[in-house]
């Protein structure tokens, strides 16, 4: 299975606007972060998009992405779902599968009423598919399980895709969700700076899931300037931890070896 960072980056994205520190100003491509998302290509060779902020357009051309089979969602928060109109060029002939909880269902029907309830000629075609904590999605031989997390108060989505974990927007994982992340071979976790924060993991507070998880491999996504240069950042951090960058392509082990 591979796995394409198509953004890492904060709600603002880095360089921050009006902003003059050592990342903003960095000449290091790998410091320059688009809002959140990611592609993960099954080994049957079908493309699952996690989010799509508002960042899209220029992620997908910059990957030359060419087809969706699905979209998981995390949340309903603009950095993660303001692209969605940009998605027809991938649905104009047949709709693309999208799983959410049912709080971000809601919100698409009531925000995106003309692709979700009125459809105007011409928008993406989307088929939802609110999805419970519960459920199991499949696609092909990959398994797909939603992850239920805390961003702050407010719960949300992280997606299990065969033995990869994608747990954005993290401040928390109830207990009764660990048995979900049993086998995990490569974690993608958020870690927006050093120091705590109310609504997402600080490194410290990553590293302790990475501890407790033991996967093969760990990349720190949805990072701020405030995280640090990507080339002093990533050697400060434990063997197989590292901070991922835009444009990254790493393989998953179907079958990691313990």
């Amino acid at each position: 299975m591979k796995v394409t960072f198509l953004g890492t980056g904060t709600s603002c994205g880095v360089p921050f606007p009006t902003c003059q520190c050592e990342v903003c100003t960095s000449k290091d491509p790998r410091d320059n972060r688009l809002r959140c998302s990611c592609l993960v290509e099954t080994s049957q060779g079908q493309n699952l998009l996690i989010d799509c902020g508002p960042d899209f357009r220029q992620q997908a051309l910059r990957a030359g992405l060419t087809h969706i089979d699905a979209l998981l969602v995390t949340h309903n928060h603009f950095d993660h779902v303001a692209g969605l109109d940009d998605l027809r060029a991938f649905c104009y002939e047949s709709p693309l599968a999208t799983y959410a909880d049912a709080t971000v269902s809601a919100t698409f029907i009531d925000k995106y009423d003309y692709i979700f309830v009125h459809r105007y000629p011409g928008v993406p075609k989307m088929d939802l598919h609110p999805t419970a904590p519960e459920e199991v999605l499949t696609f092909g031989d990959t398994v797909v399980r939603p992850i239920q997390i805390f961003h702050g108060k407010l719960p949300i989505y992280g997606w299990r895709v065969g033995d990869l974990a994608y747990l954005t927007d993290c401040t928390s994982i109830p207990e009764q969700e660990w048995s979900k992340l049993q086998g995990i071979d490569t974690l993608i976790i958020d870690a927006l700076r050093w120091t705590p924060h109310p609504t997402h993991f600080s490194v410290e507070q990553a590293l302790e899931v990475v501890h407790r998880m033991q996967p093969r491999q760990t990349y720190f996504t949805h990072m701020g300037h405030a995280i640090g240069l990507h080339a002093q950042t990533d050697t400060k951090l434990p063997a197989g931890v590292h901070l991922a960058y835009d444009g990254l392509v790493i393989e998953v082990n179907d079958a990691p070896a313990r």
